[in-house]
C-alpha cells in the first residue's frame, strides 16, 4: 500500500471524502515527515502542530456530519514564509520580524485553509500546518536567512533546494505537506521545482489576485504552486484563483477552468522549445538532459526549435525589478540597513538612482516583450525550456557568477529563462524531465497562451502520464 505521506493531494481530498483515510492521520503522517526530516533539510521555519490537529479532528467531525466544506477538506497544506497568515508567525525570512504575528490571513490563504470561526465557509478547508523557510524578504540565491536554513536538497543536502520558494518545494517533495504555496517573481517557484523534481506553477497575472500589494498594478510578483502532480497543481489554483476587486489586475483574468484530465490530449498541440530562449546561458549538462527530454516528446508529436525575440528582457527585468524593490524596501533599507543581509541590500540599492527616462523604457521594452510572445503563439500553442539554467548547486557557491565558464553580468543572471516569462505575465509550470548524471533532477519550463492555464497543465499532464516526467521519492 502507498504510505499515506505518498499519496497525491487529488487522492487524499477524495479519501478523506469518503471516509476511507481521516484527516487526523494525514495530518499525522505530516507531521512524522517532518520530524523525521526537517532538522536536517530545513524546511519548516514555523509548525503549527496543535492548530492543525484540532482542524483535522474539526474536518473529521465534519464528514461524519455530512458536512463538505471544499475541494481541499483536511488536506495538508504550508505557506511561504513571506506570506501573512491570522496568529501565526510570519517572519519574511527576517530577523526584523522574527515575533511578528499577522492578525489576517492573505486571500489565497483564506481561500485554501479550513473555516476560521465566524468566517463565511466560502473556503478549501485546507490544513495549514506551517510556514515554510524562505531568504530575507525573498531575496537572495539560497533559501536561507539568519533564522533558519540553509533548506537543503532532499536529493543532496550539500546542495541547494533553489529560491526563494526553496522550504516550499522541499515540503512537498519530500511528504511534510500536500501542497504549499509560494510566490514567483523571478522564478521563485519555478526554480525550486526544478532543484526539487516537482511541478512548480506561475499563474497568469491576476489569475490569483493578492490584496496586500504596495503597487496594486504590478504582476512581476505572483501567488504560485508546489505540488508532485499537475493534477495537484490545478486542484490547488481552482481553488486560489477568481477575481477579487481590491487587486485591479484580477477584475481582467478570465474565468478558471479546471483542465479535463480523463484524457491525455484533447486536441493536437503545436510545440515550440528553445533552451535559452536566444539570451540566457545554460549549463551544458542542464542543456543535454533538456534536449533528451524534447526527442522523447518529438516521439509522440511534431516539435520545432523557435522563440520569439527576447533580447529587450534583461534591461526591463532588471530595471523594474530594481524600481519595485526600492519602493517595496525602502522604509527597511532607510532604517534597518546595517541589519539586512548584504543579499537584501544589493537588490534594494539596485534601484538607487533609477531614472524617469530608464523606468519607463523598461516598461516599453516589457510591452515590445509580450507582444512578441502574442505573436509567436499566433503559430503555436506552447514553448518549452529549460527551467534552471543550472543544476543544484552547492551551498558552499554563495552566488551564481559564472555558467559553463562564462561570467554572469549580475548574481541574477542565472534565472533569465524564468524572469523573462515573468515579464510577460504569461502562465509558466516546471515539471521534471530528468535527471544529472549524479542523480540530481532537472526541469522543463512550460509556457502557454494569455490565460491558458488549462491548455498548458493539460499538455504538462500528457508529458507526466505518457513520459513519466513526474516526481520520484527520495
Amino acid at each position: 500500500m502507498t504510505a499515506i505521506h505518498q499519496l497525491t493531494a487529488t487522492q487524499l481530498a477524495q479519501a478523506i471524502r469518503n471516509r476511507q483515510i481521516r484527516a487526523v492521520e494525514a495530518v499525522g503522517a505530516c507531521f512524522e515527515q517532518i520530524d523525521r526530516l526537517n532538522d536536517r533539510l530545513k524546511a519548516m521555519i514555523t509548525l503549527c502542530r496543535e492548530r492543525a490537529e484540532a482542524e483535522a479532528i474539526q474536518a473529521d467531525a465534519a464528514i461524519d456530519r455530512g458536512e463538505w466544506v471544499g475541494a481541499l477538506h483536511g488536506v495538508p497544506f504550508t505557506v511561504k514564509d513571506l506570506t501573512p497568515t491570522a496568529d501565526v508567525r510570519t517572519t519574511f525570512g527576517s530577523p526584523l520580524y522574527r515575533d511578528y504575528v499577522p492578525q489576517q490571513d492573505e486571500l489565497c490563504v483564506a481561500r485554501l485553509r479550513f473555516p476560521l470561526r465566524g468566517t463565511a465557509k466560502l473556503t478549501a478547508g485546507g490544513i495549514l500546518i506551517g510556514k515554510t523557510n524562505t531568504p530575507e524578504f525573498g531575496m537572495g540565491t539560497h533559501c536561507t536567512n539568519a533564522l533558519y536554513g540553509p533548506t537543503a536538497n532532499p536529493y543532496d543536502p550539500d546542495r541547494s533546494s533553489g529560491g526563494s520558494s526553496g522550504g516550499a518545494a522541499v515540503a512537498v517533495c519530500t511528504g511534510m505537506s500536500y501542497l504549499a504555496q509560494g510566490t514567483d517573481m523571478g522564478g521563485s517557484c519555478r526554480t525550486p521545482a526544478s532543484f526539487c523534481g516537482i511541478v512548480g506553477l506561475r499563474p497568469s497575472a491576476g489569475r490569483i489576485p493578492r490584496r496586500r500589494k504596495p503597487l496594486l498594478w504590478d504582476f512581476l510578483d505572483t501567488d504560485g504552486i508546489l505540488a508532485r502532480t499537475v493534477e495537484d497543481a490545478a486542484l490547488m489554483l481552482s481553488v486560489m484563483a477568481g477575481a477579487d476587486d481590491r487587486d485591479p489586475l484580477s477584475r481582467n483574468s478570465s474565468a478558471w477552468t479546471m483542465p479535463d484530465f480523463s484524457s491525455l490530449l484533447r486536441s493536437p498541440v503545436r510545440l515550440a522549445f528553445s533552451p535559452s530562449l536566444g539570451i540566457a546561458t545554460i549549463d551544458s549538462e542542464v542543456e543535454a538532459v533538456f534536449q533528451q527530454a524534447i526527442a522523447q516528446i518529438a516521439a509522440h508529436l511534431p516539435v520545432k526549435a523557435a522563440h520569439p525575440d527576447c533580447s529587450m528582457a534583461t534591461f526591463a527585468f532588471e530595471t523594474l525589478r530594481a524600481a519595485t524593490l526600492l519602493h517595496k524596501q525602502k522604509y527597511h533599507y532607510e532604517k534597518y540597513s546595517h541589519l539586512l543581509s548584504e543579499s537584501v541590500r544589493w537588490n534594494i540599492e539596485r534601484g538607487i538612482g533609477i531614472s524617469a527616462a530608464d523606468l519607463l523604457q523598461a516598461e516599453a521594452d516589457r510591452d515590445r516583450l509580450y507582444l512578441n510572445f502574442l505573436r509567436f503563439f499566433e503559430s503555436y500553442d506552447i514553448l518549452a525550456t529549460v527551467t534552471a539554467s543550472i543544476p543544484p548547486y552547492l551551498h558552499t557557491e554563495l552566488e551564481i557568477l559564472e555558467i559553463n565558464g562564462i561570467p554572469m553580468q549580475t548574481i541574477i543572471d542565472y534565472l533569465t529563462i524564468t524572469y523573462t516569462i515573468s515579464l510577460t505575465g504569461l502562465p509558466a509550470v516546471s515539471i521534471p524531465c530528468g535527471w544529472t548524471s549524479s542523480g540530481l533532477p532537472i526541469g522543463m519550463q512550460l509556457v502557454g497562451k494569455p490565460g491558458g492555464e488549462a491548455a498548458l497543465l493539460q499538455f504538462a499532464y500528457f508529458l507526466q502520464e505518457t513520459l513519466n516526467f513526474r516526481h520520484r521519492w527520495v
